[in-house]
């Protein structure tokens, strides 16, 4: 037979598995639109599709968005995505671990491309040059 005592050792024990068997997790998600539709996206140098996009990201800061169509000028940009405050130290312990549930972040964001400007003879030769400047140090 049982006594008390471990009756409510296992009692607790039991509580604990359960709910760290049972525990929640946040589900971040971020959604690109553009005008015109199916651009090419690229989040901090890698390519994650066409627009609409919507895509996992795993960590809260400073994202380099570049989108490129063809007919399209290309746009680099930046999108900066802020915690909430349930990923916010102590708070996100919580929210990972002990929450009972699942916790979805989504984060949308809409991007309008200009088109495609043509240049003059004059603004390419003065591209090419500054090019060309770069890639050979000893002509500056």
């Amino acid at each position: 037979m049982l006594k008390k005592k471990e009756i409510v050792g296992v009692t607790l024990i039991s509580v604990v598995a359960v709910v760290l068997s049972a525990t929640g997790c946040v589900r971040r998600t971020m959604t690109i639109t553009t005008d015109p539709p199916q651009a090419f996206v690229y989040l901090n140098g890698q390519e994650v599709g066409k627009s609409t996009i919507t895509t996992d990201f795993t960590f809260y800061g400073d994202y380099n968005v570049t989108i490129r169509k063809q007919g399209y000028e290309t746009l680099k940009t930046n999108w900066q995505i802020d915690p909430p405050w349930y990923q916010v130290v102590p708070f996100d312990f919580f929210a990972e671990v002990l929450w009972p549930g699942m916790i979805h972040d989504e984060h949308q964001r809409h991007f309008i491309l200009s088109p495609l400007q043509e240049k003059s003879v004059e603004e390419l030769a003065e591209r090419a040059n500054e090019m060309k400047a770069q890639l050979n140090p000893m002509n500056r």
